[in-house]
């Protein structure tokens, strides 16, 4: 065990290398949940400003769809 934890005479490297991945690791996962909850708190903001829409049956393309027809009756008419 203590051959491994001397890495063969390298350890003056090795483990500081280690420590810095570590810590380099652990700030990318501070900073990575605060932008989340950061995010989440203006999403939640957002929300609340705007007023609820109203669902309509016919939303999106399929509305667009069925206003214009299908492209083979566009091009006759």
């Amino acid at each position: 065990m203590n051959e491994f934890l001397h890495m063969g005479g390298y350890a003056a490297y090795v483990w500081p290398a280690y420590g810095i991945a570590a810590i380099v690791l652990l700030g990318l996962l501070v900073a990575t949940w605060k932008g989340l909850r950061d995010a989440e708190t203006t999403l939640k903001a957002l929300e609340s400003a705007r007023p609820a829409r109203r669902r309509t049956r016919n939303t999106g393309r399929k509305a667009a769809e069925q206003s214009a027809g299908t492209p083979a009756e566009a091009s006759e008419g």
